[in-house]
């Protein structure tokens, strides 16, 4: 639900306030959701050893979208795969990008 719901625009816009409401999520979630893509994501250790495999470079300013579009398959496959690469996060697996 993050990904989907961050990969519309953000802001004031009506469209993300309408996705907001029809997930329940207030706008201030979705904001921090988003922030979190934008500025958090690619100071992780697992951006910085895998960012040379994204070409072309993900535009952060788009994120999570643009990120999503770096991977192939329909719709479903791509955020499998998506899902797949950010595990490391959640997970005991994130200290092999630290070095430990």
């Amino acid at each position: 639900m993050v990904v989907v719901a961050c990969v519309r625009p953000s802001g004031h816009h009506p469209k993300a306030a309408a996705l907001a409401a029809t997930l329940a999520v207030p706008m201030r979630t979705l904001r921090r959701w988003q922030r979190w893509w934008r500025e958090q994501l690619p100071q992780t250790p697992l951006w910085r050893a895998a960012q040379g495999c994204f070409m072309p470079p993900v535009d952060w300013a788009q994120a999570p979208g643009s990120l999503l579009e770096r991977f192939s398959g329909d719709a479903l496959d791509a955020l499998a795969a998506l899902l797949r690469f950010l595990s490391p996060l959640t997970s005991r697996s994130d200290r092999l990008y630290e070095g430990g």
